[in-house]
């Protein structure tokens, strides 16, 4: 009788590890089952209603790395929306430095941008200056309603009228795309030009 209890007792302590696991594994898979699901739509829902921050009167300065200025954005009132991850500012101006010296400055009664600011929207009285170190007198510059901008690929569009000014001339335009890789501007519907001659 001792031995069978024995024999019984080894039995037992040899499958006692694995049926302990298994219950651990059927309480673990009960638990996961029966746990209170997360609430993702509320939260989806406020992210995409507000923002989840605001700045008043601000200034934003961006390096590289070495330390060199690139930008600065300033305005009146910040909003960042984080379901786009885009930034609206009211009374907008920036200052924009290319490698080469090339200054570029933007302004408008709002402006939209995306999170690294290479996409730019300016809306209502929207301006666009380009100045160039080693050409004086020859700053061009793009005024509208509207202008879409993207700084780092120098190039502004725009499907509303834009004035185009280069030094002393000027030409207007019922839609622009200007390029400034390729050395193009496209104006297009009703366009007009006032060319005046080359001082000698």
């Amino acid at each position: 009788m001792k031995k069978s209890l024995q024999r019984l007792s080894e039995r037992v302590s040899i499958y006692l590890p694995v049926l302990l696991m298994a219950l651990l594994a059927m309480g673990t898979w009960w638990l996961v089952r029966n746990a209170p699901k997360p609430i993702l739509g509320d939260v989806d829902r406020a992210v995409s209603d507000a923002p989840d921050y605001t700045m008043q009167k601000f200034s934003v300065h961006q390096f590289d790395g070495a330390g060199r200025l690139q930008s600065v954005m300033t305005g009146d009132e910040a909003r960042h929306f984080p379901k786009t991850d885009t930034l609206e500012v009211d009374a907008v101006r920036t200052r924009n430095i290319a490698p080469d010296g090339v200054v570029t400055l933007s302004s408008a009664k709002r402006g939209i941008s995306n999170s690294d600011s290479s996409e730019v929207q300016l809306v209502g009285a929207a301006k666009v200056v380009r100045q160039f170190p080693n050409q004086p007198g020859q700053t061009m510059q793009f005024s509208g309603e509207f202008l879409h901008a993207w700084p780092n690929e120098e190039r502004v569009q725009s499907h509303l009228p834009v004035v185009l000014t280069r030094g002393n001339n000027q030409f207007s335009g019922d839609s622009m795309n200007y390029d400034n890789l390729s050395q193009v501007v496209d104006l297009k519907g009703r366009v007009k030009g006032i060319i005046h001659p080359a001082n000698k």
